[in-house]
């Protein structure tokens, strides 16, 4: 029964990493002429090989990963993109605001699965705890795209809203 249950667990954030890759991916390309590409790039990089990391936790824990979780993380994320705006042919400052919210929110819920892991480590030496510590480490991730999404806020909400975009910085 225990085994089941981390294994429902781990393939929900499994699907949960899967989104985040892909939309930590999309906004890196959507803003690869920005100021801040290196640092969304980075970001992408970092979350791609945080969902490798869980993946790997799964192995070595004897977890399969369900294609089928994989698959609708893959699809949530492309249904994401047809979610109004406001502007009908273009992307629109609400669109980047609401994507760096939620790329945040999933940053930081990732390291709740690296907390969980701990706990579930204490029991399973097959787990490497000093790693599951390095990945609870998101605060530079977590700094950027604060910075980010205060920017794409003032861009969309203030009263100067056509002088400052998400990109000028």
């Amino acid at each position: 029964m225990h085994r089941d249950k981390l294994g429902i667990y781990l393939n929900d954030h499994l699907a949960g990493a899967t989104f985040g890759t892909g939309l930590a991916q999309r906004i890196a390309h959507q803003h690869r002429h920005s100021g801040r590409s290196a640092d969304l790039q980075r970001i992408a990089d970092e979350i791609a090989q945080d969902r490798q990391s869980l993946l790997g936790a799964m192995d070595a824990l004897g977890v399969p990963a369900r294609r089928y979780r994989v698959y609708g993380g893959w699809a949530a994320e492309r249904l994401g993109r047809l979610k109004p705006n406001g502007v009908l042919y273009r992307r629109s400052g609400l669109s980047t605001l609401i994507e760096l919210e939620t790329l945040r929110l999933g940053v930081e819920g990732k390291t709740l699965i690296w907390r969980t892991l701990l706990v579930v480590a204490a029991g399973e030496p097959c787990l490497d705890e000093s790693q599951l510590h390095n990945l609870l480490d998101a605060r530079g991730q977590i700094d950027t795209l604060e910075t980010l999404r205060l920017t794409a806020a003032e861009a969309v909400f203030s009263p100067r809203a056509g002088s400052v975009t998400p990109d000028s910085q």
